[in-house]
Order: C-alpha cells, then sequence, then structure tokens
C-alpha cells in the first residue's frame, strides 16, 4: 500500500536539468526510474496556478465517484502512452521498450481493487503497474525506491510530501540565461517575460519548501550536477540511505548508456562549457533582462556572477 511506498520526486522548470539529472539516476541499482517524464496530472486539477502551468505535470487529482479504470485514464502520462500505444509518432520510438499499456491498466486495477482508491494508492499503483508491465526493464534485484520526474511540480510540494510520508522532492535549478537559451530552441517558445514568471515562480516554492520540509526537501543546481554528478546526487544518495554508484557519472535510459541526453531534454552534451556557451547565445538585452527578472534568485543560487 502507499504507506510504505518510497518515491523520489525530481521538479525542475523547463530546460533547468530536469532530465538530466532523471538520465543521471536512471543507472543507479538501486532506483527503479520512470522511463519518461511522470506526467502524473489529471484535467481536474484547478486551482490559481492552473493557467501557469500545464495539469499534465501536476499532482493529480481524482474524481469522488469514478471507478479505478476511470482514474488511470484520467491520469495524462503523454510521453509513456504515446510510446505504448503510437510508437511511430513518439520521439523516443528509436529505443526498445516492451511495454503495453493496456497490461499496466489492469494490474493497476488490481492494486487499487486490493488497496482502496485514493490518491496515494492511486498513484502507488500507477509506478508499480509500470515496472510490473515493463517487460525488458533492467532488474537488478537491489531496488528500494521508486523515481519519477515532472517539470514544475515543485509547486505541489506539500501534496506529494502529505500523501506519502517517506517521499522526498529533488528540485534542480539551472541559471536563468542557459534555460531561456535553450527554450528560445523550441518550435514555439515562451516569451522571455513569460518563461521567467514560470522560473522564478518554481524557485519561490522550492525555496519555501526547503524551509518548511528541511530533511525532505533537497535543492541542486545544474551546474554542480555538470561539474560532477557522482559527488553532487551520491550526496543525495547518501541522504536517502543509498549507495552512491559509479552509474551517477552517465546519463542512460534502462541502463543503456546514451551519448546525448536529447530527445529527453534539449541539454544534449552534459558539460559545463556547453551549458556556459548556450548562455552566451543570447543578446546583452536578453541578459540585461533576464537579470531584472530574477534578481533576488541570482543571489539565492549563486549565480551572480555566472556571467
Amino acid at each position: 500500500m502507499s504507506g510504505d511506498f518510497r518515491l523520489l520526486m525530481l521538479t525542475a522548470m523547463y530546460e533547468n536539468g530536469g532530465n538530466m539529472t532523471h538520465r543521471l539516476l536512471d543507472g543507479h541499482p538501486q532506483m527503479r526510474v520512470y522511463p519518461f517524464e511522470s506526467q502524473l496530472g489529471t484535467r481536474l486539477v484547478v486551482d490559481h496556478l492552473s493557467s501557469l502551468f500545464p495539469v499534465k505535470y501536476r499532482w493529480p487529482e481524482f474524481a469522488l465517484d469514478a471507478t479505478p479504470h476511470q482514474d488511470y485514464t484520467a491520469i495524462i502520462d503523454e510521453e509513456c502512452k504515446v510510446r505504448a500505444r503510437t510508437p511511430h509518432v513518439s520521439k523516443f520510438r528509436h529505443v526498445p521498450f516492451d511495454f503495453s499499456d493496456d497490461e499496466r491498466c489492469q494490474i493497476y486495477q488490481r492494486y487499487v481493487s486490493d488497496w482502496g482508491r485514493s490518491r496515494p494508492n492511486n498513484v502507488a499503483a500507477f509506478f508499480r503497474a509500470t515496472f510490473d508491465a515493463w517487460k525488458n526493464y533492467t532488474q537488478t534485484g537491489e531496488q528500494l525506491i521508486y523515481v519519477g520526474y515532472s517539470p514544475i511540480i515543485v509547486i505541489d510540494t506539500e501534496k506529494i510530501l502529505g500523501d506519502f510520508p517517506q517521499a522526498h522532492l529533488l528540485h534542480v535549478v539551472r541559471n536563468p540565461w542557459s534555460a531561456y537559451a535553450d527554450t528560445k530552441k523550441r518550435p514555439v517558445p515562451l516569451s522571455l517575460r513569460d518563461y521567467m514568471l514560470g522560473w522564478t515562480v518554481n524557485q519561490h516554492h522550492a525555496l519555501l519548501f526547503k524551509e518548511t520540509f528541511r530533511d525532505r526537501v533537497h535543492l541542486v543546481r545544474a551546474e554542480d550536477v555538470l561539474e560532477d554528478s557522482f559527488k553532487t546526487l551520491g550526496a543525495l544518495c547518501i541522504t536517502l540511505g543509498l549507495e552512491p554508484a559509479t552509474s551517477l557519472n552517465t546519463p542512460s535510459w534502462n541502463g543503456i548508456s546514451l551519448d546525448e541526453i536529447y530527445p529527453w531534454g534539449t541539454i544534449r552534451r552534459p558539460t559545463p562549457q556547453a551549458n556556459r556557451s548556450t548562455a552566451e547565445e543570447l543578446s546583452r538585452r536578453e541578459r540585461e533582462e533576464i537579470a531584472s527578472r530574477a534578481w533576488q534568485y541570482l543571489d539565492a543560487f549563486d549565480y551572480r556572477s555566472f556571467l
């Protein structure tokens, strides 16, 4: 049941290194790392932030009168469902993924029928059913903790930690210049103003909840992960009661090393040099406006002298 469910939830603003960190944790022998973004949100998420961030990235809400099957289908989980059901249009069609979404749904319903419907039970059942249905998943026999990643879900930290007494949250922050420069490469990018609104809202919640849940919310800078992923993420592992693993040095998918992180994220090659050169792609006006909009967080995360 959900009471003994161990979850590490990763979160980051777009292009802030969340996918990079997710891929670096992927090969850890004591972690069951979700294959794609674990987009747990449902259309029932409606609050003062649902107009700012897509609901697929939020912590889910479920209808009081729904069935387990309806709960399952309400979870958006776009990346995994597209890869399972229509692999020819998935950006992950190049990776082997022996997985049936219909089978996962059946397994999920069995778990919820045994445990009872509730938000924590639904989420725990969703993660467990995913790995039960994933036929070519690399089992080590040592896995102790489930790892999910959803952008911006830091804003729902209170709900996540309230639902799961053993859960932890890892928030990744990246300097806003490199992050915005990568966002500009999207087909339909956010404006600088809109992007920086989302970036600052994320950092506000990360710092707030770090003070509120000191032992369960963890903050890392993407720059520190890039500089030494084994040291930075190894320290997190020790905090979680896990062993640092050499796999933390190499991004992977299902334990298979990746030459580049794309298409999981826009950071193709995770190096400090690439990170800095990305920031330098911006014009002087863009750099100055970003500094103005992020001013208080530049000090909080020691980015004042980055450029």
